[in-house]
């Protein structure tokens, strides 16, 4: 039995992923805040043999983590796959204008978030039989060519590329990989703007063009289908004609 992780799988890319693991035979635990929107992704699962299970957690919370990986390891006694999904943005202003409070919001969601549960997962991962795992961290184009006034989110997806090497790095010897999902304008609740319009770094808004949530779902099923010895460090996808080639 398989048993996979997503953060923020209430909605969006990280409902698209719970679904296209429980379609290829993972048992899928989906975490986050909202327990009315985990339940609904467990509601959806196409595969009845698989559960997907809903535990309402806070990634940044450090004993909230624990307290989920000592669940999956005590129903499960493993862990395969873990994909870093959760992540938010901060208020779009100027970065002489922007919050502390918001800098550290962000900064906890998207990067902190991330590094408990990996921390968790690794210590699982080392210790399990077989041994082992694969993580996968959902960056951003943003982690290579940032938007206008988006300080925050920007460095903590920049910053996502560190922690995805260094796992990559210190996880060889354990059979632990980790990749790195860059995703570019996927078409969900959060990426309703683009169809609106955002700035431009020429200071035009400009209406971009989008792509459907599931498809990051299975780019997560396909990396987690690989065969062990194999991994994709870093992936891109994105909507064909987004500008992020030559953007800025």
């Amino acid at each position: 039995m398989k048993v996979a992780l997503v953060t923020g799988g209430g909605t969006g890319i990280g409902r698209a992923a719970a679904l296209e693991l429980n379609k290829i035979d993972f048992v899928v635990y989906v975490v986050g805040r909202r327990e009315e929107e985990l339940n609904k992704t467990s509601s959806l699962a196409e595969n009845k043999n698989f559960k997907i299970i809903p535990v309402k957690t806070d990634i940044t919370n450090g004993n909230e983590v624990i307290d989920l990986f000592n669940k999956i390891k005590n129903d499960h006694g493993r862990i395969d796959l873990l994909f870093n999904n959760a992540g938010m943005g901060a208020p779009r202003v100027p970065i002489e204008e922007l919050k502390e409070e918001d800098w550290r919001k962000t900064v906890d969601v998207n990067l902190t978030g991330s590094f408990l549960c990996s921390q968790q997962a690794i210590k699982l991962m080392k210790t399990q039989s077989p041994q082992g795992g694969r993580i996968v961290n959902n960056g951003s184009v943003s982690a290579h060519s940032p938007r206008p006034d988006t300080v925050a989110y920007t460095a903590t997806k920049h910053a996502i590329n560190g922690l995805t090497k260094s796992i990559a790095l210190d996880g060889r010897n354990f059979n632990i990989s980790c990749s790195q999902l860059d995703i570019g304008n996927a078409d969900t609740a959060i990426g309703s703007r683009f169809k609106s319009g955002v700035p431009q770094a020429n200071g035009d808004v400009m209406v971009e063009p989008v792509f459907e949530a599931i498809d990051c779902g299975k780019a997560v099923a396909y990396i987690a289908s690989l065969p062990e010895g194999t991994n994709i460090l870093n992936m891109t996808i994105m909507a064909t004609n987004m500008p992020f080639v030559g953007r800025g």
